[in-house]
């Protein structure tokens, strides 16, 4: 087996990089570095023509890249796609159940092989998720430095710090392309998992096999209140009434007044409207001994 790996050598503090690509060489594993934003595409496209498999060594933005790359060489089906946690969260690596870097090679070698959905939006992929207003744009304003200090805790400081000044915009939510409206508003977040779960009994995994997205959306005004009093995380299980959620296998999200930012797994883009959807299947990865196929139902499901 032929395999490559597209590194991000400015992930996370660095270290875990480093490691990666020591332990790549000792292998046997063909190491390509991406210098900028957008690189690994590049790197990730031309690796799937030769390839039997590409390991995307970086956090979640990077896995998004690589898996992008092996999309645009049209190479889903055949080139598998491994991941390699050295970013600051590593939250798609964790659902596969990879916990280390040592264990993600363990896994590259003998892990499952599944056949893994993809989300989609207007051509953009996420592995993982898009989120969209207040913590893509927290996310986006997040110091490298504090990401490289204290992990992923200085996302959620960045977003307590930033909203109580968020004003979000107007949204028009719909299921497919129905001409009424399911849900209109205020929205403060809206954040919709492929393959991560946003509400739902301590559970980060969403089911990346089910076709579907978990989507959940944020009324603006009430939840400032919450996000202020607590971490992030719990303004989720505690303010049901003002959250609203539903699983479906596509989502179209118009803004009314003006542009909404979106992260797609870590890359920022503002839009006016979002339609996606989820490729099933399309992703051949192979997981960890801890990855769940079937996560448990939302509660109440």
């Amino acid at each position: 087996m032929y395999r490559v790996m597209v590194r991000n050598p400015e992930s996370g503090d660095g270290a875990d990089a480093e490691d990666a690509r020591r332990r790549a060489d000792a292998l046997g594993i063909e190491v390509r570095d991406s210098s900028e934003p957008g690189d690994a595409v590049r790197l990730a496209r031309d690796a799937a023509a030769e390839a039997d498999q590409v390991l995307a060594c970086g956090g979640d933005g990077t896995v998004n890249e690589v898996v992008s790359g092996v999309d645009a060489a049209d190479a889903l089906d055949d080139v598998e796609v491994g991941v390699v946690p050295a970013g600051t969260g590593n939250n798609f690596a964790g659902n596969l159940g990879i916990e280390s870097v040592q264990h993600a090679f363990e896994v590259a070698e003998s892990g499952d092989r599944r056949s893994l959905d993809l989300g989609v939006a207007d051509g953009d992929v996420f592995v993982n998720s898009c989120m969209g207003g207040l913590i893509a744009e927290a996310s986006e304003d997040t110091a490298d430095e504090a990401k490289a200090r204290i992990g992923s805790l200085a996302y959620a400081l960045q977003t307590l710090s930033e909203v109580r000044e968020y004003d979000g915009p107007t949204l028009e939510v719909r299921i497919g392309k129905s001409h009424d409206p399911l849900w209109t508003g205020e929205a403060l977040v809206v954040l919709v998992g492929n393959g991560r779960r946003f509400l739902g009994s301590g559970r980060g995994q969403a089911d990346i096999e089910d076709g579907q997205l978990e989507v959940v959306i944020v009324e603006n005004a009430p939840a400032m209140d919450y996000l202020a009093d607590e971490a992030f995380g719990k303004l989720l299980h505690r303010s049901p009434e003002h959250v609203q959620r539903l699983v479906t296998d596509e989502l179209v999200v118009s803004t009314t007044d003006r542009p909404m930012a979106f992260s797609f797994d870590g890359e920022i883009e503002e839009r006016r409207q979002l339609d996606a959807t989820v490729r099933p299947g399309a992703m051949q990865v192979r997981v960890g001994e801890a990855y769940e196929p079937t996560p448990s139902a939302w509660p109440g499901e």
